[in-house]
């Protein structure tokens, strides 16, 4: 977890006035290597959301939510804006020991919390996050909190605080959300809620800088949920795999 060292005053942060000077500030607080969480949550507060700012960013998907690049953060940190359609979540995952700092753009979000599975090995409980024995009594994942997000709101999560699950709970209007991932990470693990198992996922960008990535390198996030038919959600990894197999 981040320390203070400079820029701490949480109350004496400067006016941002769009979404330019806003990374810039960030770039000034991340050149430091030592940053104060709530400095950065007030500073993300201070930027009020105004489309023309990142209107160019909001590339949506038909079927799952998209991951945008804003900026990269001189490999300090990734800005990235999520775009969600109706219904779009993800999955239950981690963070990949990151800091991840989030912002309502647009719309509502909702987020549900669960601690790391604890699943039986050899008759004595441990904690999920830990590696080791295989020999494992799976067990149901239990959400322990649920939070209701809107425009300009900020929130903040790191692997020690748990797990989460993201989604857009409206059926008609779309979200998008600003997030600031620090370090930078390519793979985290998704959580399959039945049964506590992991599985690396990979990450990728829809689109960077507002352009579209290459096809066959952004189209598919793993941590992304659809629905199926029957109205259940599953992971898209698992979806394609079932289609192509």
């Amino acid at each position: 977890m981040m320390n203070t060292t400079v820029f701490d005053d949480e109350k004496n942060v400067p006016a941002v006035r769009n979404l330019d000077e806003l990374v810039a500030q960030l770039h000034r607080v991340f050149a430091h290597d030592k940053v104060n969480v709530e400095y950065v949550k007030a500073l993300l507060a201070a930027y009020k959301s105004d489309p023309n700012d990142w209107k160019q960013y909001a590339k949506f998907d038909e079927f799952r939510y998209t991951r945008n690049l804003v900026d990269s953060g001189n490999g300090k940190f990734n800005l990235i804006a999520i775009c969600w359609g109706e219904s779009h979540g993800s999955g239950i995952h981690d963070h990949s020991n990151a800091d991840c700092f989030v912002k309502i753009l647009d719309g509502t979000l909702k987020e549900t919390m669960y601690d790391w599975p604890k699943q039986e090995v050899d008759g004595s409980s441990t904690d999920g996050d830990k590696r080791g024995d295989t020999r494992r009594q799976h067990r149901p994942m239990t959400a322990k909190e649920s939070r209701v997000y809107t425009m300009d709101s900020v929130t903040y999560i790191n692997d020690s605080m748990g797990l989460h699950r993201v989604e857009n709970p409206s059926h008609s209007d779309k979200a998008v959300s600003l997030h600031l991932y620090c370090p930078p990470f390519e793979f985290c693990q998704t959580f399959d809620e039945r049964t506590g198992l992991r599985r690396p996922a990979k990450v990728t960008f829809w689109s960077k800088y507002g352009q579209r990535t290459p096809y066959g390198t952004g189209e598919l996030n793993e941590c992304s949920e659809v629905r199926s038919a029957a109205g259940s959600t599953v992971a898209v990894g698992d979806v394609q795999r079932a289609l192509s197999s």
